[in-house]
């Protein structure tokens, strides 16, 4: 390693003296607590070494192997979906203005992203109904976790109530922000014949001791609640908050949970704007209504706009931090640090650009082409599309039972021919047997959900 001394401590020498420091004498005593049996003993397989032109041939002939959403009809989504993000958007988030800002913590020389963040924030509030929004969270499932425990601090209680069906992620991530506070996570059963919360049920397990229950508008399989003000009463009724999870893509033809007594909203804003990425990046969306309770426990930072004294000039500040770098550590709320600025900037620009009217028409044209995907699949013998019997958006669910080939089966046959099925769910859900969760957005054109169909009936042999 001598040859390269500008890498830092790749000098013999170096590593020597480190070792020496910290007491062993190899580098292989500091993995002596793995197992034998799993540690790799072969000669690693890279190629090289290459002059830089060789690199970049190597690594572009390996990345041709990819196949990506222009090259073949994907209907995947549970949590990242496909979406169309217009270049408009893609042209306002690559300015350097935006772009190289990492984030306003010098807010007096950020005033053009301070005014953008405080438009995202504004575009939520409107979207959902809600008074005010922060300046966006890590994702969804994190907007989630902070919401349940935004819920505990408010109500000093230590219950919170979530649909059985839910995001296993969202799910996963909630367990792991809560139970190192002691907060018990409780499953509220679903009809088996809609899907949605049952509601005796679920009013069976709220009690005076819930701090919040938490529904999904549209659901993770995709079906939409249809009995939220019967929830929203159930939680108001025992003193809980109500939180309300939302697709906001949705909200162009769903009510805003404002409207039917949410005092959280939590959400993923990937779809506005944010294209798939390797699963990301994602984008968190936090609201709540106007309660000074609420507001000072919100995590995360909300920009503001103010004036000057003689009211002749506009600014953009940050009026509440409820981060342990800003305030006292024990006071502090959240620890999210480097947020989605660039993402939630995308997210303003992709509402603004759509206005009330585009995302409407955005809606209703993935309410078209996802029912008729719906229709399509169902009509295949020995396929149910969807399981449940309620209205859906974009997602749902496809059952295989009927046939004599397991939905794995499917999945790698569609592969094959060209096609990305959707995410198997069998394991999540075991009671529904034979399902893969599908999408189908503004993307999907009506031949690529005929192809689908096409190719199901071929896999299918019907």
């Amino acid at each position: 390693m001598d040859a390269h001394p500008y890498l830092p401590n790749s000098s013999k020498k170096v590593l020597e003296e480190m070792l020496k420091t910290i007491g062993v004498s190899d580098v292989s005593e500091l993995y002596k607590d793995i197992p034998e049996s799993v540690k790799f003993k072969g000669e690693l397989n890279i190629p090289g070494p290459m002059s830089e032109f060789e690199v970049y041939k190597f690594v572009r002939g390996v990345l041709d192997d990819n196949v990506g959403l222009m090259d073949m009809p994907i209907f995947l989504g549970a949590g990242c979906w496909p979406h169309h993000v217009p270049s408009a958007v893609k042209s306002i988030v690559g300015r350097s203005e935006f772009l190289t800002s990492y984030t306003p913590y010098q807010a007096e020389i950020s005033q053009g992203m301070l005014q953008a963040l405080f438009e995202f924030q504004s575009l939520i509030c409107e979207l959902t109904g809600m008074d005010v929004a922060n300046a966006s969270m890590y994702d969804w499932a994190s907007a989630l976790a902070e919401a349940a425990l935004m819920a505990v601090r408010v109500t000093g209680r230590r219950k919170v109530i979530v649909p059985k069906i839910i995001s296993p992620d969202r799910l996963t991530t909630l367990k792991t922000y809560t139970e190192p506070h002691g907060i018990s996570i409780i499953m509220a059963d679903y009809d088996r014949e809609s899907g949605c919360i049952d509601l005796s049920k679920l009013r069976g397990v709220a009690s005076n001791d819930v701090a919040a229950i938490y529904v999904e508008n549209p659901s993770y399989l995709g079906f939409i609640e249809t009995g939220v003000d019967e929830v929203a009463s159930i939680a108001h009724g025992v003193g809980a908050l109500f939180i309300v999870g939302i697709d906001p893509i949705s909200l162009g033809v769903l009510k805003a949970p404002g409207d039917y007594g949410a005092d959280i909203v939590v959400g993923e804003g990937q779809p506005l704007g944010n294209p798939m990425n390797f699963g990301g990046p994602l984008l968190g969306i936090f609201a709540c209504r106007w309660d000074d309770k609420l507001v000072r426990q919100m995590p995360g930072r909300i920009i503001g706009l103010t004036s000057t004294v003689d009211e002749s000039e506009r600014g953009f500040v940050m009026i509440l931090q409820t981060r342990e770098q800003h305030i006292r550590r024990e006071r502090a709320t959240s620890n999210i640090c480097s947020n989605e600025a660039l993402c939630a900037v995308a997210a303003a620009a992709y509402l603004s650009l759509l206005g009330q009217s585009g995302l409407r028409e955005l809606c209703e044209s993935i309410m078209y082409r996802s029912h008729y995907a719906m229709k399509l699949l169902n009509d295949i013998k020995g396929v149910r599309a969807p399981i449940f019997n309620s209205p859906h958006f974009k997602e749902f669910t496809v059952n295989f039972d009927g046939s004599k080939v397991g939905v794995e089966h499917v999945h790698r046959e569609l592969l094959k021919r060209g096609v990305h099925g959707g995410k198997i769910i069998k394991n999540e859900f075991p009671e529904l047997g034979e399902t893969a969760l599908y999408c189908v957005t503004e993307v999907h054109s009506r031949g690529d959900i005929e192809r689908l169909a096409l190719n199901l009936k071929s896999i299918l042999g019907v």
